[in-house]
């Protein structure tokens, strides 16, 4: 199962994060809104699988 982790502003900033967890090693989903194709100017969510969301809680308290 999948866990949302935070939401982000924006596809862009959905990129950063998504960059960030891949070099740390922990699998992650960005989702887009529903609706087909969204901007990225669009809000994201972020997304890790239920066994890796303390490793990924504990990336982002080192930043």
């Amino acid at each position: 199962m999948w866990s949302k982790l935070l939401d982000v502003k924006n596809g862009y900033a959905a990129e950063v994060w998504k960059e960030l967890f891949d070099a740390e090693g922990v699998s992650n989903r960005v989702v887009p809104p529903l609706g087909g194709d969204a901007p990225m100017a669009q809000a994201r969510e972020i997304w890790v699988p239920d066994s890796k969301t303390h490793v990924a809680q504990e990336i982002m308290r080192k930043i």
